[in-house]
């Protein structure tokens, strides 16, 4: 007997789809993408101006940090990328660890809870950003990896400071919580 031109069957059924998760997985991926600011806006070449003084400058510091943190945090992860491209283990760890960025700190909708207790934005985005470059360090590319942690709060620092702030629209709670705290505060959105 032959089977030429026969489509195989299973005898196993394969488990049915669950629609209800992609659909759940879409929106929550848009949804995280939204608080993630224009780069259009970001980088508009009228905003870009030199602050009047050191204070104007922590305040325009304070204030993009917030208003731009989904934004910088991408950056810092690109920059991150970049300066792993010869060094193939640690681009698959940061690869992974970018993974763990997007499920838990772009892409949540709920406060996380752990042992009981709410994770503010600030402390998930400070640990993943400890946990990320102790991980990268153990793969052998300490001098990549600080060289492009310095170029990246540099660029970040640099775009803060002279990226007019008074243009932007932040809500009342993360204005209060950036001033409340000498740290920049990470309210979720």
């Amino acid at each position: 007997m032959t089977n030429y031109g026969t489509i195989p069957t299973s005898s196993h059924p394969s488990p049915p789809i669950d629609l209800e998760y992609i659909s759940r997985a879409k929106h929550r991926i848009k949804s995280g993408l939204a608080t993630r600011r224009p780069w259009k806006l970001m980088f508009d070449r009228e905003s870009l101006t030199l602050p009047h003084g050191f204070f104007d400058a922590i305040s325009r510091i304070k204030t993009n940090l917030v208003y731009f943190r989904a934004n910088y945090a991408v950056a810092v992860l690109v920059v991150l990328f970049l300066s792993l491209l010869y060094h193939p283990t640690s681009l698959l760890v940061l690869a992974v660890l970018v993974v763990f960025w997007i499920f838990l700190y772009f892409l949540r909708d709920e406060p996380l809870v752990v042992f009981g207790h709410q994770i503010d934005d600030r402390t998930v985005m400070i640990c993943l950003s400890v946990l990320t470059v102790v991980t990268l360090l153990f793969t052998h590319a300490t001098a990549n990896i600080l060289g492009a942690m310095v170029t990246a709060a540099v660029l970040v620092l640099v775009h803060a400071a002279v990226r007019r702030s008074d243009n932007l629209f932040l809500d009342e709670d993360a204005v209060a919580a950036s001033e409340y705290s000498g740290l920049t505060s990470y309210p979720s959105s």
